[in-house]
């Protein structure tokens, strides 16, 4: 299956970041055509994937959300996981959620697998006929 798939990574906690773009990548076949964006958070996920809807197959959004003592967490965390899931379904394209959201970044480092889990999602669905 040779699919061009765009990964967006949030890299504003990069230690983190870097460990669910490296389980994501584990999990996609060496065979697809991978491309990765960085951007500052994962308010600026959505309008990347946007631009770049016609150019791929499949995307992949990457990042970290780690709960403060204001309601940004939520806001930022239902914005873009409501534009996420509007993009897929308007484009018809899957885009895998690896956006975690966290209490602290103990949590956080324990779920870079979700890198993966987003990837394979997005596999699941390419295969669907």
């Amino acid at each position: 299956m040779k699919k061009k798939i765009l990964i967006v990574n949030a890299n504003y906690y990069k230690d983190i970041s870097n460990g669910l773009l490296t389980s994501a990548l584990k999990s996609i076949p060496k065979s697809s055509n991978i491309k990765i964006i960085n951007v500052p958070g994962v308010f600026e996920i959505p309008v990347t994937i946007s631009r770049n809807l016609k150019k791929f197959d499949a995307f992949i959004a990457l990042g970290c959300v780690i709960k403060g003592q204001t309601p940004h967490f939520n806001f930022i965390s239902t914005a873009s996981t409501d534009a996420i899931m509007h993009l897929s379904i308007v484009s018809k394209k899957p885009i895998g959620n690896g956006i975690i959201t966290c209490l602290n970044t103990k949590q956080a480092l324990a779920r870079k697998k979700k890198g993966a889990e987003a990837a394979n999602a997005i596999l699941s669905v390419l295969l669907q006929r």
